[in-house]
């Protein structure tokens, strides 16, 4: 081992860290990455840029765009909906076939973008079919990972590698459908394990009979009333600094019996109102003896009490695409902004209610928020939230909405029939979506996850300075050493298996993308190490990397569940530990068999 070798398996052992903490946003990993090997010479300035030109990147920028006409239409959930109908009578099959409408939309749309849209729909088909919504939403994020790997455009893992594959010059592109022998068989096993066993060992949480017992807020929300002798008398919420002393939040005001829920902080408080205030129990207390309020502790403040006039309380998942990430409640003017009250926050199985005033926002946090019906609907409007209350699936003819779904069918069948590559399908369909003024130029701006492109582009050079320090060589070698354990016939499956196996372990722990880039020019150097065509590698590599069921964070889509889903890390791991496993033994059997070794001169 050369010191330039141990010196970048220093940074990818750093950045894997780095992703598994996330002590900094994954785009900000990605450049700090970038900026080390610009720092200490690995790689030129004209090649550090060539990651936001590489034709996955842009392509994936394309389809962001494409995807998001799809779902301003509504049409993706209106086609589901109408095909569950054919199993209402069945629940097991209602389950099976909504599962497998999600999984082929999954195919054609990026599949983050799936799960975000249909979130809330299962956990109202959950309801329909008289389901806990913990037994399905993990189900929902595998089916929609299974269908990605459908076609070349249903992960951007697929897109990426088949672009660093095309970049080694001697190499035919993947096809669009070339996929679809394999994971086909991988869906069927993969639905049927899903609703044969996973549904059996997911937990089936018990569901409160409202959002404030599901979060536990019955120490954190109580009823004040304003005495005679109080300080508050004649003043507002905002001269006695209420929120700044006390650390509690009023949300409304009873006076006279009637609700008050606008303008609370700078309504003049008279004696006897009465206020709903959020708070913990030591800052209730301190309230309660400087501003001489009692304490109305008897009456525990319910969701029932809460919702009145025009208020509801709702559940909102922040997405990737939210710019409130990375900054606190407090940072962000929350109230003012949204117009709404954030009561607590659901993060990784763990309930927040102190101080959440000052916690930083992090990307698929759940907040319980109260608010008027007309700014909640606002929030819902947002790219940056997902709002999990009751929607109603319906198609929204909004000029030529139908293009949308002609566009990306026309491009992906040009794409296979060789007649067009997917980047210049995939810009030629933006461009038309433009010029017909389906989406404005803003919307598809707005539509792409620009921290997504940001990451993959940022993190391409990377894979470069893998293969030009030797570094790929040194780990093919080693790889190839251990395979030297078997009989010489046994060889190549066992390279495979094991190259399935690493990448199954790294996109566990940080992310596909990143997976890819680091496997892809490794599986290059073992098949050429023994003479054969690296694509039954290539494609173990692409299946590996999109096979992330074990933990929350090695998939975008089991960290946006998570919340919603009420999970712990070890519900992951229970259902998610048995099917990887069956498709690192399927792999192996079956990929050697639909893309045989050959030989290369």
């Amino acid at each position: 081992m050369t010191l330039e070798i141990a010196i970048v398996l220093l940074i990818i052992g750093l950045a894997f860290v780095l992703f598994v903490t996330e002590a900094l946003p994954i785009d900000v990993t990605a450049l700090s990455i970038l900026g080390v090997l610009l720092i200490i010479g690995f790689i030129s300035p004209q090649d550090s840029i060539k990651g936001f030109s590489n034709p996955a990147v842009i392509t994936i920028a394309a389809l962001f765009i494409l995807s998001h006409s799809l779902q301003k239409s509504g049409i993706l959930e209106y086609l589901v909906l109408r095909m569950i109908k054919i199993g209402t009578k069945s629940k097991t099959f209602g389950l099976i076939v909504y599962l497998f409408a999600i999984a082929i939309a999954s195919a054609f749309v990026n599949n983050t973008a799936i799960v975000a849209v249909f979130i809330p729909i299962t956990i109202r088909v959950a309801q329909k079919f008289d389901i806990n919504p913990s037994k399905v939403l993990i189900p929902l994020s595998y089916a929609a990972i299974l269908g990605g790997t459908l076609t070349l455009v249903g992960t951007s893992t697929n897109l990426l590698v088949n672009s660093l594959l095309v970049e080694e010059g001697t190499y035919e592109p993947l096809g669009m459908f070339e996929f679809t022998k394999y994971s086909a068989i991988q869906l069927v096993i993969g639905l049927t394990y899903i609703i044969l066993i996973a549904y059996r060992f997911l937990p089936s949480r018990t569901v409160p009979s409202s959002l404030t017992q599901s979060y536990q807020m019955g120490e954190y929300l109580t009823e004040m009333k304003i005495s005679d002798n109080s300080p508050l008398i004649g003043k507002t919420c905002l001269d006695r600094n209420l929120n700044r002393n006390f650390d509690v939040t009023v949300l409304d005001i009873v006076r006279d019996g009637k609700m008050i829920t606008k303008n609370i902080r700078h309504l003049i408080l008279r004696e006897n109102d009465i206020l709903f205030v959020r708070g913990s129990v030591d800052n209730f207390l301190r309230m309660k003896d400087l501003e001489k309020v009692t304490l109305l502790t008897d009456e525990k403040l319910t969701e029932k009490e809460l919702v009145q006039e025009d208020n509801v309380l709702v559940e909102c998942l922040l997405t990737n695409k939210s710019d409130i990430t990375g900054k606190s409640l407090m940072q962000v003017n929350f109230r003012r902004r949204y117009g709404g009250f954030v009561l607590a926050i659901r993060r990784e199985g763990e309930i927040l209610r102190k101080k959440i005033a000052h916690i930083i926002l992090r990307t698929f946090d759940t907040l319980l928020v109260y608010g008027s019906r007309q700014n909640i609907d606002r929030i819902s409007e947002s790219d940056g939230f997902i709002v999990l209350d009751e929607i109603e699936a319906q198609l929204k003819k909004h000029r030529l909405w139908w293009l949308g779904i002609v566009v990306i069918l026309t491009v992906v069948g040009l794409s296979a029939l060789g007649i067009l590559s997917i980047l210049s399908g995939t810009i030629i369909g933006v461009t038309i979506l433009l010029i017909f003024r389906v989406l404005a130029p803003n919307e598809a701006y707005n539509s792409i996850h620009w921290q997504i492109i940001i990451f993959i582009a940022a993190l391409i050079p990377l894979g470069h300075v893998i293969q030009t320090s030797g570094t790929a060589d040194w780990i093919g070698n080693s790889i190839y050493n251990l395979a030297d354990l078997f009989p010489e016939s046994y060889k190549p499956i066992a390279l495979l298996s094991m190259i399935y196996l690493i990448t199954i372990i790294l996109t566990e722990v940080s992310s596909n993308a990143a997976t890819a880039i680091l496997m892809t020019p490794i599986a290059i150097v073992v098949s050429a190490k023994i003479g054969l065509d690296p694509r039954p590698f290539i494609f173990a590599i692409c299946f590996a990397a999109s096979a992330s069921f074990i933990t929350p964070i090695g998939y975008q889509t089991n960290l946006m569940v998570y919340g919603p889903g009420g999970y712990k890390f070890t519900d992951y791991m229970k259902v998610g530990f048995p099917l990887a496993i069956i498709f690192w033994v399927l792999a192996t059997l079956l990929i050697p068999v639909l893309w045989p070794f050959q030989a290369v001169g």
